[in-house]
C-alpha cells in the first residue's frame, strides 16, 4: 500500500491545517517548500488569525489602512493604530494572535487630572497619542481605569501595565512604595512597587508600609512580591498592575496605581497611558 505524504494534501487542506497554528509557526512553515509557502499564504490562514470581529476595528481606525490580502492585513494591525478618535490603540499579538490595547491617559480617571495646579495636559515626545499628562503636583497620586473584557481575546492571560516617563524635575515619588492592583469579578490582586529609590530605602519603606497596612486593615497585599519597572522597546517605562484570565464572560476590568498614605509632594510623572496586552 503506498504510502500518503502531507505533499500530497491538496494545498487548501494545507492551509486549513496550518491555520490551526500561529503565526509564527505559519510563518516558519512556509521555509519548507513551495507547496507551504503557498498554503501559508492564503487568506484562509490569516482569516483564522484575525480577530473574529476585526471589521468593525477598522471601521475605528481614525486612519484608513489599505492591504492586499488577509496577510497584508494581519502584519498591519500587528502595529499599535489610533483607534476611536485617537484615544486608544488597538494591535493584535503577532505572536499568539491576542487582541492588545492602550488606552491614553484622557481615557484613565485621575484624581485632580482637571486642576492646572496638580497636573498639565499636553504633548508629549515619542508618545503615540496626541497629549499626555505631567504630574505637576499632589500628595495623592491615584491612576483608575476600567476596561470591558468583551473588547479582548477570551480564553486569554492578559497583563495591564502603566506606561509613563519620569521627567527630570521628578521628586518624591520614591518616599513611599505605590500600591498597583487588579480585579475582575471575585478576583483582586494588589502588590506595590517603586518608581525610584535604592535598594536600602525601599526595603525600609517596603516594612514601613507593610506595617502600616497590617495594622490599618487592608492587607490584601503581597508581602513577599512587588512589581518592578521595566524600559520598553519603545523607550518609555511601565510598571504592572498583575494579570487577569480573560474566559469571555462580559465584565470589568478595574486597575488602579497609587499612593495615598503619605503626604510627601511628588511631581514630575509623564503619563502616557495603560497597556492590555497577553502574556507570553
Amino acid at each position: 500500500m503506498a504510502t500518503t505524504s502531507i505533499h500530497d494534501l491538496p494545498e487548501d487542506c494545507l492551509a486549513q491545517v496550518i491555520a490551526f497554528t500561529t503565526p509564527r509557526k505559519a510563518c516558519e512553515s512556509s521555509i519548507v517548500s513551495t507547496m507551504f509557502r503557498n498554503s501559508t499564504e492564503s487568506d484562509l490562514v490569516w482569516d483564522k488569525f484575525l480577530p473574529n470581529d476585526y471589521r468593525d476595528i477598522i471601521s475605528t481606525l481614525v486612519s484608513p489602512i489599505e492591504f492586499s490580502s488577509k496577510k497584508d492585513l494581519f502584519f498591519k494591525l500587528s502595529t499599535p493604530l489610533l483607534i476611536d478618535g485617537g484615544n486608544k490603540t488597538f494591535a493584535i499579538d503577532k505572536y499568539t494572535n491576542k487582541k492588545c490595547y492602550m488606552l491614553s491617559a484622557r481615557e484613565l480617571s485621575i484624581t485632580w487630572a482637571s486642576n492646572p495646579l496638580c497636573w498639565s495636559w499636553k504633548p508629549l515626545l515619542q508618545s503615540r497619542f496626541s497629549e499626555g499628562v505631567e504630574l505637576v503636583m499632589v500628595s495623592w497620586l491615584e491612576i483608575d481605569c476600567e476596561i470591558n473584557t468583551r473588547m479582548l481575546s477570551k480564553n486569554t492571560v492578559y497583563g495591564a501595565y502603566l506606561v509613563f516617563k519620569l521627567a527630570d524635575r521628578a521628586f518624591g515619588l520614591d518616599f513611599l512604595p505605590l500600591e498597583v492592583s487588579i480585579e475582575v469579578g471575585d478576583y483582586k490582586s494588589t502588590k506595590i512597587t517603586y518608581l525610584r529609590g535604592n535598594e536600602s530605602k525601599k526595603q525600609e519603606m517596603e516594612r514601613d508600609f507593610m506595617q502600616h497596612k497590617i495594622d490599618g486593615s487592608r492587607s490584601s497585599v503581597c508581602e513577599d512580591e512587588e512589581y518592578v519597572l521595566h524600559t520598553r522597546d519603545d523607550g518609555w517605562l511601565e510598571v504592572e498592575f498583575g494579570e487577569f484570565y480573560c474566559d469571555g464572560k462580559d465584565r470589568g476590568v478595574k486597575m488602579s496605581f497609587k499612593e495615598d498614605q503619605g503626604e510627601h509632594l511628588k511631581g514630575g510623572l509623564l503619563v502616557e497611558g495603560i497597556e492590555i496586552r497577553p502574556k507570553h
